[in-house]
């Protein structure tokens, strides 16, 4: 009984992510329309758009190879296995043993190499371009990405998701200047991974600025649905990301009950409004940068988690 329930989480989870992070997206539309006062599209209009893409037949360029049809399923299926790796409502599900911090980095740049080997496979100008541009941001990103991770193995004591949110739920982690250095500089690489602003606008089609929509130009149809599926999956996984491991309160243990579940989820689904109600602030309020300026921006989270991982360094010496 203790595994049926237990892969019954697990499933409900990988579902949950799925399902939630079109809403997300559409949450963010929803909330930044109101602040600029507009009406805006309903919240369930990404899933509206992906579901009317998806009856639409996939339109392919005469150049373009095996690896422009693959990349879209590629990068939805590693992007949808790292969003259900990370612990949302309950933590050491069924496969929580592989929900490790490393491996959803390398999950992500997988989908990565995915959509910039696609961007260039059709040989246009915009695809070249837009893949040029995300490897760039992604030599400073990756790397800031593994500082944030060791710093966090290195308070909680492990890299896996499950303990770290226990680790920093506990009340001997309490208030750190390092683990404030993480969450700054998660949240600047959040940004950046997801083409928010102000590293990119995706409300706009600019070409001198674009980075993710100049990869997908030529794509089409159920393709096109699964690259932007797979986008609003990155936002849902950043997002649940910073929640699990800096916000992990309300997080089901294992072995309880069904309303734990079911109270921990209610939990879960108030954090992501209250982060997608945050980010629709910041970017109503900020302006977007120059494109040639994102490596400065990426630099400094790349500094905060090197100076994060010293601090700890300096501190388990004394």
């Amino acid at each position: 009984m203790g595994l049926i329930l237990s892969l019954l989480v697990q499933g409900v989870q990988m579902a949950l992510v799925v399902a939630l992070a079109p809403v997300l997206t559409g949450v963010v539309r929803k909330v930044k329309a109101r602040l600029t006062r507009r009406r805006g599209a309903p919240v369930l209009q990404p899933w509206r758009d992906i579901l009317k893409l998806l009856r639409k037949e996939a339109i392919v360029a005469d150049s373009a190879s095996w690896v422009f049809r693959a990349a879209p399923y590629v990068i939805f299926a590693a992007t949808w296995v790292a969003a259900a790796l990370v612990p949302t409502f309950a933590t050491n599900l069924q496969f929580s043993w592989s929900a490790d911090l490393i491996a959803i980095v390398a999950l992500l740049g997988l989908a990565r190499f995915a959509l910039a080997l696609a961007g260039m496979d059709v040989g246009t100008a915009f695809g070249g371009l837009g893949a040029s541009r995300e490897m760039l941001f992604a030599t400073v990103a990756e790397p800031a990405m593994l500082l944030i991770t060791f710093t966090l193995a290195l308070a909680a004591g492990s890299s896996q998701l499950s303990t770290i949110a226990g680790a920093m739920a506990g009340p001997e982690m309490g208030l750190r200047v390092s683990l404030g250095m993480a969450l700054v500089a998660l949240t600047l690489v959040a940004l950046a991974e997801n083409g928010r602003i102000p590293v990119d606008n995706p409300a706009t089609h600019l070409e001198l600025t674009m980075v993710h929509e100049a990869m997908v130009l030529e794509y089409s149809g159920r393709h096109l649905a699964m690259i932007e599926l797979a986008a609003s999956l990155k936002l849902l996984l950043s997002l649940s990301l910073i929640g699990c491991v800096f916000f992990p309160w309300g997080i089901a243990a294992p072995g309880d009950g069904v309303t734990t579940h079911l109270t921990a989820a209610a939990l879960y689904l108030a954090k992501i409004a209250l982060g997608g109600t945050a980010l629709a602030i910041f970017e109503t309020a900020v302006a977007k940068m120059r494109v040639f300026r994102v490596p400065d921006f990426l630099g400094i989270a790349l500094m905060l988690g090197l100076l994060g991982t010293l601090l700890l360094f300096v501190s388990r010496g004394l």
